[in-house]
């Protein structure tokens, strides 16, 4: 009866495509309960909140569902409307089958046992994911829960800092609940709004922060802390840190450069910051600095982001790195490209059509990720970045609705095979984690579509996914870019694009939730 499945209306995901089931636990903890390693900044909420994805034991009974608009799913769906506006496509869309929204599920076991791990280490690899505007830790559920099939512990944060279309702070001992509001402000390069970008940032960093020291607590027994989301809870009886304890002595969080730090759009800028503003840390105040985010230079966190650290960058958007106030840290280079770095070895960014085609934010990014940011014209001398971009790719390919919602995102913003653009993300991601001597489960044939017919290689060749990180066009609509400014014929088919009339605003709009794309 499977031509019964395409009869149903209701947007649904595929299915992973690791070798792993994937399970999934709600996590929100009080402040109080962990030593931040920076101060905590104005407005920073009561909790951090976060999902994390883990490869599981299958479940021997049906578990209940996780459903993708969390509860209460009503002032969920009323906030996303708002955000984008009556007259966008995506709303209207939206509004004509609500009930339906609410009954998306994401393929996850909840709270499911953790497998132990089958590496040397007998830890799982980890990644920590920012979301962009409009998103949650829900609305990338799809790249995070693939990474995880794989044989990763992905953990998708929650910012509460007014990026959200909405956020709602459980109450705590000490606090009432509260929610926290979109915070509406223009895409432009004005004081303005680089102050509210910086309050956002400086939240971000601190949750972040904060989500990295409960990864430790957790790992080391959960004790002290207590699990405030009742989607957790494993069995009515039991408290919800049962569920937490399971993940004792189970992550690889201690080992210096460990783990992989990821994030979309606004979250790619703020997993840049996180990791400059912790590696780059100056002896005396450097001159015009100020700093959004200050960790203690005898913290785990410092320890943790090293040379060697693993960075993801998914269409990263460069304005909120781009204040006056933070330029001293702009002008420096990730981690990797420090004096006794590696270069881009660990580094991957990958952008979509879309953004490729944005010229001048092209240029920004470039800057961004080459050896000296804060030249002109940034030369290369240590190896480059792994960086890419899927041809027929819109901003929202990276995060969950275009894969749910493949024909307006296609009518909105051209974009096509949402789910292979996916597959080719995950493929980059679980190769970069490979690289940089992570154990990570092989990538399956059916996604190394390309290497289907090399029946001569051998098995730990065949594990290696090694054509998607290649720069000579072998992956289908996969199209390698460069850092250097001066490439004349760069782009899809060798040939520079001309399609870069569009203002930033525009393009950001279209880019976080279809937001500018009128009906």
């Amino acid at each position: 009866m499977a031509w019964l499945s395409k009869l149903n209306p209701t947007p649904s995901f595929p299915p992973y495509t690791g070798p792993y089931d994937v399970g999934s636990v709600d996590v929100e903890i009080p402040a109080t309960q962990i030593t931040s390693p920076s101060l905590t900044p104005e407005n920073a909420p009561a909790t951090v909140a976060f999902r994390i994805f883990y490869p599981c034991r299958k479940p021997t009974s049906p578990t209940r569902p996780v459903r993708w608009i969390p509860n209460p799913q009503r002032g969920f769906v009323s906030a996303f409307a708002r955000f984008l506006g009556a007259n966008s496509l995506f709303a209207n869309a939206i509004s004509h089958f609500p009930q339906l929204i609410y009954h998306v599920t994401i393929p996850v076991h909840r709270n499911a046992d953790i497998l132990p791990a089958p590496n040397s280490s007998k830890r799982w690899p980890m990644m920590v994911f920012s979301h962009g505007l409009a998103g949650s830790r829900n609305t990338y559920s799809h790249i995070c829960g693939s990474v995880a099939s794989h044989g990763v512990v992905v953990v998708a944060v929650d910012h509460r800092d007014g990026s959200a279309p909405v956020s709602y702070i459980r109450a705590t001992e000490n606090t009432k609940a509260t929610t926290v509001e979109y915070i509406q402000m223009e895409h432009n390069d004005t004081p303005e709004v680089f102050s509210c970008r910086n309050k956002q940032l400086k939240i971000r960093l601190w949750e972040l922060g904060l989500a990295h020291e409960a990864l430790l607590k957790i790992d080391q027994g959960s004790e002290g802390i207590h699990n405030l989301d009742s989607n957790s809870f494993h069995h009515r009886k039991h408290d919800s840190n049962d569920v937490l304890s399971r993940f004792e002595n189970q992550l690889d969080v201690h080992r210096p450069g460990a783990i992989c730090w990821a994030g979309h759009s606004f979250g790619g800028s703020t997993t840049v910051q996180f990791v400059k503003s912790t590696f780059w840390r100056p002896s005396e105040k450097a001159e015009g600095y100020e700093p959004l985010f200050e960790p203690d230079p005898d913290s785990a966190l410092v320890k943790q982001i090293t040379l060697s650290s693993p960075v993801v960058l998914l269409d990263v958007w460069c304005l909120p790195l781009m204040s006056p106030s933070t330029k001293w840290l702009f002008d420096k280079p990730l981690p990797c490209y420090a004096p006794s770095g590696p270069g881009g070895t660990n580094l991957l960014c990958i952008l979509s059509d879309a953004f490729f085609k944005w010229r001048a934010h092209l240029e920004k990014v470039k800057h961004l990720l080459s050896e000296d940011p804060s030249v002109d014209s940034p030369k290369q001398t240590k190896p480059g970045p792994h960086f890419f971009y899927p041809s027929h790719s819109a901003h929202l390919s990276q995060s969950d609705f275009g894969i749910l919602f493949p024909w307006i995102t296609k009518k909105a913003l051209k974009a096509e095979e949402p789910e292979r653009v996916l597959r080719l993300n995950t493929r980059a991601i679980c190769q970069i984690l490979r690289n940089t001597g992570l154990e990570v489960a092989d990538t399956s044939e059916i996604d190394r579509e390309e290497q289907e017919v090399e029946k001569t290689m051998s098995k730990d060749e065949r594990g290696q996914d090694w054509k998607i990180l290649a720069k000579d066009g072998g992956v289908r609509g996969w199209i390698t870019l460069d850092t250097r400014l001066d490439l004349e014929d760069e782009g899809k088919d060798g040939k520079l694009t001309k399609e870069i009339s569009k203002d930033p605003a525009d393009i950001v709009g279209e880019g976080e939730a279809i937001g500018d794309v009128r009906a």
